[in-house]
């Protein structure tokens, strides 16, 4: 769904996340407040990026021309900077597909159900997202946030065996529901089970396709968001819906916050 992209990060940061994705092969995503650089010993995680980098573009290979990895976020260390950046590009590039899949259903399939049916099916997803009841955005907000604190509780992760991807854990992992108090049979990361048993290799090769089919899809969502509010900038998108609002400005229309003015 769009407005579930347009809630999981501020726009801001998924703009950066495209930006890298499109310029840089290194499996890097946005960077946020950060120390300046310091000179010191390479850590594991830096280390390793080359080779990872090799593997998911053989062509580019290992290209960081902002050194984002040696920026030392938040005085964390390297590793931690590695990590935070390595799961950066991988959420993004998750929402990125669900995104894109999103946009060509919502306009291409119209829900008979409420809200929805109340939304003219001849306008462009970002115009069935602003015309949703503001109560409706506040649920896709609140589950979004859910499942950002129940991704990176330490509490969680624990009991998964793993680590933050900050201190040492996989970045991508998102723990299972079964632990909760009444379990839930889904797994976002693999719904259909299709790695469930699958070896180390095969996994580390899901991976890959996965950063490559997320930066792929960054650029695709965008584009259809260029192409959808300035009619002629992608010629190849020409066929959908155009989009009056601002799809860099997702609660402009029915939504506020409690406390600040409309």
């Amino acid at each position: 769904d769009v407005g579930l992209a347009c809630c999981c990060r501020p726009i801001t940061v998924a703009l950066a996340s495209l930006m890298l994705a499109a310029a840089v092969s290194t499996p890097l995503s946005f960077a946020g407040a950060a120390a300046a650089p310091l000179a010191r010993a390479s850590a594991p995680a830096m280390s390793a990026l080359p080779e990872l980098s090799k593997k998911l573009n053989p062509v580019l290979g290992y290209w960081d021309p902002l050194n984002l990895a040696e920026l030392n976020f938040w005085g964390a260390g390297d590793d931690a900077t590695v990590g935070f950046l390595r799961h950066a590009e991988i959420k993004h590039g998750r929402v990125a597909m669900a995104a894109f899949v999103g946009y060509c259903v919502q306009s291409n399939v119209h829900f008979p159900w409420a809200p929805f049916n109340s939304i003219p099916t001849n306008i462009a997803p970002a115009e069935q997202w602003a015309q949703l009841p503001e109560a409706a955005k506040w649920q896709i907000i609140l589950f979004v946030g859910f499942l950002e604190v129940y991704s990176e509780h330490s509490f969680i992760l624990e009991k998964y065996g793993q680590k933050h991807y900050m201190k040492g854990g996989k970045p991508g992992f998102f723990p299972d529901f079964d632990t909760m108090v009444h379990p839930v049979p889904l797994n976002l990361w693999d719904p259909l089970k299709a790695y469930k048993g699958a070896s180390a290799e095969r996994k580390a090769d899901g991976l890959l396709k996965e950063v490559n089919n997320g930066r792929l899809a960054m650029i695709g969502i965008m584009g259809f968001c260029a192409e959808a509010r300035v009619p002629g900038a992608v010629p190849a998108l020409s066929n959908i819906a155009h989009y009056a609002g601002d799809p860099m400005a997702p609660f402009a229309a029915n939504f506020h916050l409690p406390g600040f003015a409309s």
